[in-house]
């Protein structure tokens, strides 16, 4: 059984992805402006899918050609997975409300936060035991599951909408990004 400690670190860990995330997202949005809202959620699909499998084949190879690590991937695939919840919410268009956007960012990242939360509670910090691998290959089996839903225009039989799936890849991203980044800092500051 998880020690409550360790449950106040998980809070105070994704808070510091979601400031990790949402900091790249609002630079990207400054530079950028919201030119993704363009996108359908079937290609925003596709864009995790890109970024989850070059993670699997950096992770298969054990290098990579493109300096770049796998943080920036799993970085993207959270800030994705948002962009995919609020073009399902809002549709594909061309708009610039910015302010709008953001407000919209934050709250899909606090929905994440909270299915993480009750999940926790319910998996007791297993999470902490998976490799960081399987987030990798969990992502992928998400991706296959929303294109599939995708394919059947949200004809479903017994399944969880797209909604679902991308916020599971929200939050196994989050775990990577905890295991590989904050974890880390804890270390080096110890």
């Amino acid at each position: 059984m998880a020690q409550s400690g360790h449950i106040t670190d998980t809070s105070q860990e994704y808070e510091e992805v979601i400031r990790l995330c949402s900091d790249i997202f609002m630079k990207k949005m400054h530079d950028y402006g919201t030119a993704w809202r363009i996108l359908r959620p079937t290609s925003i699909t596709d864009q995790i899918f890109i970024k989850a499998n070059r993670i699997r084949c950096i992770e298969e190879k054990g290098v990579c050609k493109v300096d770049e690590g796998i943080i920036p991937e799993f970085i993207g695939i959270v800030n994705y997975a948002i962009m995919g919840l609020i073009q399902l919410e809002m549709g594909a268009k061309e708009d610039d409300d910015r302010e709008f956007i953001a407000q919209r960012y934050r709250h899909y990242f606090q929905e994440a936060r909270n299915l993480m939360d009750n999940k926790n509670h319910d998996y007791d910090e297993a999470w902490r035991s998976m490799r960081i691998s399987s987030y990798t290959d969990l992502i992928l089996m998400k991706i296959n599951r929303t294109r599939q839903i995708e394919d059947l225009k949200g004809d479903t039989l017994i399944s969880e909408g797209i909604d679902a799936n991308y916020y599971d890849m929200v939050n196994y991203a989050v775990f990577a990004l905890i295991r590989l980044v904050v974890e880390k800092e804890n270390t080096l500051n110890k």
